[in-house]
């Protein structure tokens, strides 16, 4: 886990400006549109920053074995992964076409880089007040951005407020939110209330945040972007050898990036 950032460690990720195999057995809650859960923030470290790679309904989400290097605006610089070169492949395809005032294939290239560029995502962790057990939920920077800013607001209330966690929309509109309960008395059912005071004085279990990420080394991710559909030989890869690509270890400057 030492690649993951943990607490303070995170927070400072989280409120820059800048956008751009467990032994636990713990895993992320699901948290579709529609979900609310009644939840009592226990801390405001409880939280890691990941970043993460994966195509929806195709390849599952997974962090790399061995990350890349970031600059400050979350773009992979050097040391890339194999899903870092596909990315690359397509932003250079996408530079050439703008160079050219081609805005058609310009577009195309975009969207396919999006499916292949890494994610920075963050994993924060409440104590469910239905169950009374841990849980952690998986957001992006912007939604987390808006949970976290709840919850430095009641910063010094932690200890008497529950609060309801939150989604809805969907697609580009999806929003989550964090929510104080007015009336706990009224808001909360006996067990809710009995499962929120049984926390008292505690501190999240930040060991459950080890391992809840699947992570993947390299012949799992060039296999994973056979599955979705890229042809590996554009960057070097083979399934039965190592790269060919000269340039898979190649530090470049942030003005190198292409976008």
């Amino acid at each position: 886990m030492s690649q993951f950032q943990k607490g303070a460690a995170a927070l400072n990720a989280l409120n820059s400006t800048n956008e751009g195999g467990s032994g636990n057995g713990m895993e992320f809650t699901s948290f579709k549109s529609g979900s609310s859960f009644k939840v009592r923030v226990l801390g405001t470290e409880d939280l890691i920053r990941f970043y993460s790679y994966g195509i929806y309904k195709k390849v599952n989400s997974f962090v790399a074995e061995k990350p890349s290097k970031m600059n400050d605006k979350g773009f992979p610089v050097a040391d890339y992964t194999p899903w870092d070169l596909a990315w690359k492949y397509y932003q250079d395809l996408k530079k050439a076409a703008a160079d050219k005032g081609d805005s058609k294939a310009e577009e195309k290239y975009k969207e396919e880089a999006a499916k292949y560029r890494v994610k920075e995502r963050y994993a924060l962790g409440f104590i469910d007040l239905e169950t009374g057990n841990p849980i952690i939920i998986d957001l992006s920077k912007k939604q987390a951005q808006a949970v976290y800013a709840v919850i430095t607001k009641f910063e010094k209330k932690l200890g008497k407020v529950a609060f309801e966690l939150s989604k809805t929309g969907s697609g580009t509109s999806t929003t989550v939110s964090l929510t104080p309960f007015i009336d706990m008395e009224e808001d909360l059912t006996d067990k809710e209330r009995e499962n929120f005071s049984k926390y008292d004085g505690k501190e999240f279990d930040m060991k459950l945040f080890d391992g809840l990420l699947f992570e993947a080394d390299e012949k799992t991710q060039i296999e994973n972007l056979v599955a979705a559909g890229f042809d590996i030989s554009l960057i070097g890869k083979s399934l039965g050898a190592g790269s060919t690509n000269e340039k898979d270890d190649e530090e470049i400057n942030d003005g190198d990036l292409p976008f």
